[in-house]
């Protein structure tokens, strides 16, 4: 399983430990992931996402799932967020 968030595409960086000495030696920088449950109003169900914590902050300051997802750019969605997208979409156009 990728150490990436579903929701922003925050992924593994790296850089370097630097000692007291000023030695370096390279390191991973993981972000912080966790498996949430977020319920769509839309859909009326809860879906279970890899989301780092800085993304579900996002989520709940965006006022939920569904107006995240809303203003989401396509490119930082995992497959699965995005098939959630497209359902929410296809649900709201239908009862517009």
């Amino acid at each position: 399983m990728a150490r990436v968030c579903e929701l922003s595409g925050k992924g593994v960086q790296y850089g370097h430990k630097v000692s007291h000495s000023n030695h370096k030696t390279k390191r991973r920088f993981l972000p912080n992931l966790n498996m949430v449950t977020l319920i769509s109003d839309v859909l009326q169900k809860s879906i279970r996402l890899r989301v780092c914590a800085n993304a579900l902050r996002t989520v709940e300051h965006r006022g939920g799932l569904d107006a995240f997802l809303a203003k989401q750019d396509d490119t930082d969605l995992s497959r699965d967020a995005l098939n959630i997208k497209r359902e929410i979409e296809k649900k709201q156009a239908l009862a517009a």
